[in-house]
């Protein structure tokens, strides 16, 4: 019988990015890995209770993070990933 083996973390998720200037009001100008740089996203959402109340799953945006939502003033949590994307510094 094979031995289980521990999961690798992706590479990838492990990698520094570097958030831009839009970004980095809420996250830091530091270059991150992704999984810290969610944290940190989700801590200010937190803090500022940007979380919709009654659809969990809407992120209502501020003045600082509107910005890194292009403008919006609320998105899915889903399109929120996407759009924290086109801020990282390629």
């Amino acid at each position: 019988m094979a031995k289980k083996t521990a999961r690798k973390p992706n590479a990838a998720f492990l990698k520094p990015v570097q958030p831009d200037a839009v970004l980095s009001v809420i996250v830091g100008s530091k270059p991150l890995p992704r999984t810290e740089l969610t944290k940190k996203l989700w801590e200010y959402i937190k803090k500022n209770k940007l979380q919709d109340a009654k659809v969990r799953t809407q992120i209502n945006a501020d003045a600082a993070l509107k910005p890194v939502l292009n403008g919006k003033k609320s998105v899915s949590m889903f399109e929120l990933t996407k759009l924290v994307s086109g801020h990282l510094v390629k």
